[in-house]
């Protein structure tokens, strides 16, 4: 009973720091925001998240597009690999090929942008890749 209870509590902890950093996304501070991207990316390669995913893909996704759009280089980089762990997690069903749809062309615009940061560019085509092999509908 009580290892139950200590599980539910990590759980809530978890999803607690989560919350926290999905909202630290929006920070006007980039280093707030890259702060919240490398605990997210930390918390999406420790464990599996779905179903807490599931419920806050799009406003995830949102976030993820302002930090690829108005971030610059690791920042992008970041959001990418974010990005690349949300898909893995929402997997090849209809929400990963949502998500994927979603970011495609922001991280075609990234990969083509020759004044984005190598590591950035490099992130967004890794992104672009891994995505693209696990969500995409299309064969092209």
């Amino acid at each position: 009973g009580s290892e139950a209870a200590s599980e539910q509590g990590q759980e809530e902890e978890v999803e607690d720091r989560l919350k926290e950093h999905m909202d630290n996304l929006l920070d006007k501070s980039a280093k707030a925001r890259q702060a919240a991207l490398q605990g997210l990316r930390l918390a999406l390669s420790s464990r599996t998240l779905s179903e807490f995913l599931l419920e806050r893909r799009l406003t995830l996704t949102d976030s993820l597009e302002k930090c690829l759009k108005k971030g610059k280089g690791e920042e992008q980089a970041l959001a990418s690999t974010v990005f690349t762990l949300l898909c893995l997690q929402m997997g090849s069903g209809p929400e990963g090929e949502e998500v994927f749809r979603s970011l495609k062309p922001l991280l075609v615009s990234v990969v083509t942008d020759s004044t984005a940061s190598p590591s950035a560019r490099q992130s967004c085509a890794t992104a672009l890749g891994m995505c693209c092999y696990i969500a995409a509908a299309e064969l092209e």
